[in-house]
Parts: C-alpha cells; sequence; structure tokens
C-alpha cells in the first residue's frame, strides 16, 4: 500500500499528527517545508491546500485531508488499537469529541489571528489591541481546559490524541512557564504524553533542546 505523506512544519501542529501516525504504526512519508515562506514545496502545498495551511495530509488514495482533528479521528478508524479516540460505545466518547473540537476550532484560530493581527486590522494601535485581547482570550481558554483536565491523561486513565494536543501545544505561546504556573494539570498531562517513547522522539524533531 502507498504510504500517507504528512506535509509539515517544525513545531507546528503537524507533530500531533506525526504523533498519531507512529502510534498509529501507519506507513507515511514526511515532508518538512517552511509554509509561509515561497518555495516550491510552498506552490505544491497550495495546490493541495488552497489555504497552505500544515499539517495537510495525502492518502494512499490520493485523498487529501487539511484539518488535524479530522486526520485524527480517520487514523482511528484506520488504526483502533493505537488509542487515539474512545470508541463509540464509550461513556468518555462524547467529552472527547467535545475537547477534541474545543482545541481546535475555539485555541488553535487565536494563533491565527494573535500570531499576525496587522493581516487582520489596520497597523499600529489596533493591531496591537487586536493581538492583546487574542492573547488574554487564549489564556482564558486554556484556563477552562484546566479545569477540565484529568490525570493522568485528560481523559483520566485513559490515553487518547487529546495527550498529543496537550503536550504540543503548550510548547507553544504563552509557552511552558506560563503553564507551569497558571496551568498545573495541563503541564502534567504534557509531562505524562511526552513519557511515551514515540511521542518524545517526535518532540525532539519538532523542538530541539538548546545547544550551549
Amino acid at each position: 500500500m502507498k504510504p500517507y505523506e504528512l506535509i509539515g512544519s517544525a513545531g507546528c501542529g503537524s507533530a500531533i499528527v506525526e504523533m498519531a501516525l507512529v502510534l498509529a504504526n501507519v506507513p507515511h512519508t514526511l515532508t518538512d517545508l517552511p509554509y509561509l515562506k515561497p518555495c516550491a514545496e510552498r506552490d505544491r502545498l497550495l495546490q493541495l491546500n488552497p489555504l497552505g495551511q500544515v499539517p495537510t495530509l495525502i492518502l494512499p488514495d490520493g485523498e487529501v485531508m487539511t484539518e488535524s482533528a479530522a486526520m485524527i479521528l480517520h487514523l482511528n478508524d484506520v488504526a483502533p488499537q493505537a488509542g487515539l479516540a474512545p470508541a463509540a460505545d464509550k461513556p468518555e466518547r462524547a467529552r472527547f469529541l467535545n475537547l477534541l473540537i474545543r482545541l481546535v476550532a475555539a485555541i488553535y484560530p487565536t494563533f491565527t489571528y494573535g500570531d499576525n493581527p496587522p493581516q487582520w486590522t489596520t497597523e499600529g494601535a489596533a493591531a496591537d489591541l487586536l493581538r492583546e485581547r487574542v492573547h488574554t482570550r487564549r489564556a482564558d481558554l486554556w484556563q477552562e481546559l484546566e479545569r477540565q483536565a484529568g490525570a493522568p491523561h485528560m481523559l483520566g486513565r485513559r490515553f487518547s490524541a487529546l495527550d498529543l494536543y496537550v503536550t504540543v501545544m503548550t510548547r507553544w505561546r504563552p509557552g511552558p512557564a506560563w503553564f507551569a504556573s497558571e496551568c498545573p494539570a495541563l503541564t502534567a498531562v504534557a509531562r505524562e504524553g511526552a513519557l511515551e517513547p514515540n511521542v518524545a522522539r517526535v518532540l525532539r524533531r519538532h523542538f530541539p533542546p538548546p545547544t550551549e
């Protein structure tokens, strides 16, 4: 069977899907690119995904997927033994779906709008105000998720792809120090997730430790 192809960038949400591919143990290749910079690889990405976003996943049959939550649910269908999502008849399934969509529909977009405010408003004070409000909203969303975090995993004793999201996203702004102070339960979930050897290997590739 032809392998999956994951198009992504170092340190981005593609790390989450890369972890899921490894845990699902499905054949795949990785195509890394600086997705915001003009290059031949980005031209190909735009042909596959007009939004130009990563991750973009090309399935063995050529189908293109562009949303990480959809990729996670698809990989769970392909390899349910990986435990990426609770089965449909499990009581924690509804909570899993709710938190998954909260992560991708509420928290994820704060980076779209907060990373480059002048793209969405005028330069100067308006952009600064938008950035401040988006960052405040993101902090509120994380603290709301903090109140729903289980231990040692987001769903309690059961590992799921939610742990992959938390493990990666707590490395993004506002940064690990903020999470350790303001969201200790999420920090503990991320720490537990990073103990899984395959997850740890992907983390090292995307977030290499600083050199002396």
